[in-house]
């Protein structure tokens, strides 16, 4: 139980809750842990029982999916966001995924797929479909990594493939206190706030491939 994935469901429909509920809670990795109906519980949820992923729809009575990743930005949780969403328009995704939204799927995806998915955005990867990348690269060129050194662009492409500090030390042959300051002149020099921003910054850029 100890090793199960902590899933917080957000969603205004409790048909979708209970569903997602009901096929999450067979697996033997993944534990539901809670619900809310609207961005704000879903904030304060989070809050209380600490999920390592949340399940976030993004249009919601009162308070939605937006505000509650800026909620939980503002709150420093720690929780990975998982956006699950009907709408296929790119544009209606990006500013949730601008808010530190780890990746989304559409609410027909795949059961199986969906439990991937979690495993996934967990793991520490990033889920953006090439559509959004286009959409974020055009409105956010100015960002560009061109300014990075060369070890800068080695580190932000293994901070998108979700390893550590210290993953990141080994893998390059660095010390770990070393790591600590290139991630932050990474994230001074591309105006970003944290590790999320910085790893779909560098699928946008092309460092490494979606996923």
């Amino acid at each position: 139980m100890a090793d199960r994935i902590r899933v917080l469901v957000v969603d205004d429909h409790q048909v979708v809750r209970q569903g997602l509920r009901s096929f999450l809670d067979l697996q033997d990795d993944i534990e539901v842990v809670g619900e809310a109906a609207d961005g704000a519980s879903g904030v304060t949820a989070a809050e209380e029982l600490h999920p390592d992923v949340v399940l976030l729809d993004l249009r919601m009575p009162g308070s939605d999916g937006v505000a509650a990743l800026n909620g939980l930005r503002e709150r420093r949780n720690s929780a990975r966001v998982l956006v699950v969403t009907s709408f296929t328009d790119p544009a209606t995704v990006v500013p949730a995924v601008r808010a530190g939204a780890a990746g989304y799927v559409y609410k027909d995806i795949d059961p199986q797929a969906l439990a991937a998915a979690i495993r996934s955005v967990h793991a520490g990867h990033v889920l953006l479909h090439p559509d959004v990348a286009r959409v974020l690269a055009a409105g956010e060129g100015n960002h560009s990594t061109d300014r990075l050194t060369a070890r800068e662009r080695e580190v932000l492409a293994e901070i998108a493939r979700g390893r550590s500090n210290r993953e990141i030390a080994k893998a390059l042959g660095l010390a770990e206190k070393t790591v600590k300051t290139h991630v932050s002149a990474i994230l001074g020099k591309l105006g970003l706030q944290d590790r999320t921003q910085a790893a779909l910054h560098a699928v946008r850029a092309g460092l490494v491939d979606e996923t």
